[in-house]
């Protein structure tokens, strides 16, 4: 096995909505298990093959505890979080919190949601009809349809929702080249925000997931404060910010090229669920090419005839996965007609995204809505004047100018 070439430092340059960095793919055939040095200065290991990054985001001797706690190894260009956030945890503490929200995001619960999420979206577009000309769809839909949907399962006032996506947006993007200063301070306004919020809802409780956190700590005692106010700002980080980056870079990924993708989906409309899916697989939202949260092992590990060591740091490439040609045939193409798409891009094992079923449908009834009142949407300016943000954790638009009509 050759060494890593001096340019292996993660995260790795080239990563764009389009796909991982090209050199994922060099890896994948050459060395698929490799020690490379990272920007936080420590070494760390680079899974990139499908089957391994699925069987190790299973594989409870890799710990994300370890990789949070009290002198954890600073990797760089991956997310950082409290201990205690639900993804910071490891069986049974995740297990325990896990459980607790889990009945809000079966698919049963969800279907439940698919009218409230097709009507969110029907204003939202029907705003958008009105002002006619060129729309920024990041701000018309991309950002306020997951606010708006995760806002109301979790009881956020509807006037407190603009403040809210301010500081989870700042809280999710984080740029390592400010020092991070900025997720900081919207961390910061998230809790304090929580905090007053849960102190209204304990006064007065609604129909609401974080009322039902609220009696699951004080009637139960299941969580703790820190946990119940952490719980909070999580799950809206998480239900909006990722919703909005996906949906976002897919409608681009769609309309570049010549549009050819959005035609065929107007043309068909049903084609829409199985096009989501491999939107969901192509469509690249890491910047790192990974989930953007390291793993330490907490004992020796075999993986692809290399031994892992207790204590070491590891990576798991998603993105790298999803285009692993052993699994998806012409892995680099956008096959919108996919049937066959074990993507892993809600993760796997513990750790598997409690809102994929959300996600989902807002991609579906999203692209739906767009596709069938805007068959001739394109881009009003360029991609190449696009603007995004270079911040380590998604590829994230600021805005995505679109226009239709003549």
């Amino acid at each position: 096995m050759t060494a890593p070439q001096e340019t292996d430092v993660f995260p790795l340059t080239g990563s764009t909505y389009r796909g991982p960095a090209p050199r994922y793919a060099e890896l994948r055939a050459e060395q698929p298990v490799v020690k490379v040095p990272t920007a936080g200065g420590v070494d760390a290991w680079l899974i990139t093959r499908y089957e391994d990054v699925r069987r190790l985001s299973a594989d409870p001797r890799l710990s994300r505890a370890l990789a949070c706690g009290p002198g954890a190894p600073r990797i760089g260009g991956t997310m950082h979080t409290t201990p205690e956030m639900i993804i910071s945890l490891d069986s049974p503490e995740h297990s325990r919190l896990r459980k607790l929200v889990a009945g809000a995001f079966t698919l049963r619960r969800v279907e439940r949601m698919r009218a409230n999420v097709q009507k969110v979206t029907d204003e939202l577009l029907d705003d958008m009809q009105a002002k006619g000309g060129t729309v920024d769809l990041v701000q018309q839909l991309a950002l306020p349809l997951p606010l708006t949907v995760i806002g109301e399962l979790l009881g956020v006032p509807s006037e407190d929702l603009r403040k809210f996506e301010k500081w989870a947006r700042a809280f999710a993007t984080v740029d390592d080249r400010a020092g991070g200063e900025e997720s900081l301070n919207g961390l910061a306004k998230l809790s304090e925000y929580i905090v007053g919020l849960i102190a209204d809802k304990r006064a007065t409780p609604t129909d609401d997931m974080l009322s039902e956190l609220i009696a699951a700590r004080d009637n139960d005692d299941r969580l703790s404060e820190p946990e119940l106010v952490t719980f909070g700002f999580t799950l809206i980080g998480a239900g909006f910010d990722t919703t909005a980056n996906q949906l976002a870079n897919s409608v681009l990924a769609l309309l570049a090229d010549g549009r050819e993708q959005w035609r065929w989906l107007a043309e068909d409309r049903g084609r829409i669920p199985t096009a989501v899916e491999e939107l969901l697989r192509h469509v690249n939202l890491f910047a790192t090419d990974t989930s953007g949260f390291p793993r330490i092992a907490a004992e020796d590990i075999e993986v692809g005839g290399v031994t892992i060591e207790k204590g070491d740091a590891v990576l798991l490439a998603l993105a790298s996965a999803n285009r692993d040609e052993t699994v998806f045939p012409d892995a680099d193409r956008l096959d919108l007609a996919r049937e066959h798409n074990p993507h892993i891009s809600f993760g796997h094992g513990v750790h598997y995204c409690l809102g994929k079923h959300l996600g989902r449908m807002e991609m579906e009834i999203a692209l739906d809505g767009l596709v069938r009142r805007f068959p001739d949407l394109r881009l009003a300016v360029p991609e190449s004047e696009l603007p995004w943000h270079n911040g380590e954790i998604n590829h994230t638009l600021t805005s995505l100018p679109v226009t239709w009509g003549a």
